[in-house]
């Protein structure tokens, strides 16, 4: 299973744009920072991560406030074939706020 969930804020959004099939897409990068419990000591951790948002999720995508906190859930994948990079691909997203602690 290739699934992965996390709170990030949008730190940079590219301009929507469409795939020759048509497909709009919007790249992005998410910054992601929490306190985390590993072996029983807590540890701080933070990524920033590049993301990929395609299909229906690319417009909500693209109105969301920059700097805003959203939950996303999607997937990891290669950049492309070749690459060793890896993407997270945008599936769907929500509004995080405190509340949800």
């Amino acid at each position: 299973m290739n699934r992965l969930q996390f709170v990030a804020s949008i730190v940079e959004r590219d301009v929507l744009r469409y795939t020759p099939a048509g497909i709009p897409m919007v790249s992005a990068r998410l910054l992601h920072s929490s306190q985390q419990m590993e072996a029983g000591i807590g540890r701080s951790v933070e990524f920033e991560i590049a993301a990929l948002a395609a299909g229906e999720v690319s417009g909500r995508f693209n109105q969301a406030d920059l700097g805003g906190m959203f939950q996303f859930t999607g997937f990891l994948a290669r950049k492309n074939r070749n690459s060793k990079s890896l993407v997270f691909h945008i599936m769907d997203f929500e509004t995080y706020s405190l509340a949800h602690c």
